[in-house]
């Protein structure tokens, strides 16, 4: 059981293997094997589908009003609406000039250290 309880723990907090409590479930490299196995063998694919009729026996699921929505490629035109990348903001080549209307250059160009001075 704390194999499994292992595996619930990173998938529900999404900390690496290595990161596993080993006083709590063992060794993380033992879980992440089983974790490995039983993904081969669709032992949660089995879970996935015995939840689901569980619930529907219980529940009730209203598989015909059940859909899927999902975009997995880039809006084309979506730049234009919402502006440039964020990760792009403030780099060099959009940055203003100089308030004193000069640039910067250091009085050395480049440094050579076999010369001596």
């Amino acid at each position: 059981m704390p194999v499994f309880e292992g595996i619930v723990y990173v998938v529900r907090t999404g900390c690496q293997w290595k990161a596993l409590p080993k006083e709590r479930f063992g060794s993380a490299s033992s879980i992440h094997s089983y974790f490995l196995q039983w993904l081969r063998e669709g032992f949660f694919l089995q879970l996935w589908r015995a939840g689901l009729a569980e619930y529907d026996e219980l529940e009730g699921i209203a598989w015909k009003w059940q859909s899927i929505d999902g975009a997995m490629v880039k809006a084309p035109l979506a730049q234009e609406a919402v502006g440039a990348n964020p990760t792009d903001r403030g780099k060099k080549w959009k940055q203003a000039a100089c308030a004193g209307g000069r640039a910067w250059y250091p009085v050395i160009d480049s440094r050579d250290r076999c010369k001596q001075a």
